[in-house]
């Protein structure tokens, strides 16, 4: 191959065939080992995400690092926590050592 041939694409499914439940947090209250309650930012995050989340944005600036960061409603439209460590990720641990259940 070339580089200039078309590669052939396999559809991607992006709809789990299994949903993984929701963690009894509040759409709003992002995980805690993942924005500190004592942040100094703390507020300015979380009114920044509630204002992302009211209006339907999949994600907002970061006031404190400028990063773009998923809201917790886009996230839970996945269907499963993805692993990677997002602030405001749904998804509870689902065992005691915190590890997210396999797909």
């Amino acid at each position: 191959m070339t580089g200039a041939e078309p590669r052939d694409r396999q559809p991607r499914d992006r709809q789990p065939l299994d949903r993984q439940p929701l963690d009894q947090r509040g759409p709003d209250e992002p995980r805690p080992d993942r924005l500190a309650p004592d942040h100094p930012r703390r507020a300015e995050i979380l009114a920044a995400h509630r204002a992302a989340r009211i209006s339907g944005a999949p994600a907002y600036v970061d006031p404190a690092t400028g990063f773009q960061v998923l809201t917790s409603a886009e996230l839970a439209g996945r269907g499963r926590c993805c692993d990677q460590g997002c602030r405001h990720c749904p998804y509870g641990p689902a065992g005691p050592d915190g590890a997210i259940p396999p797909r």
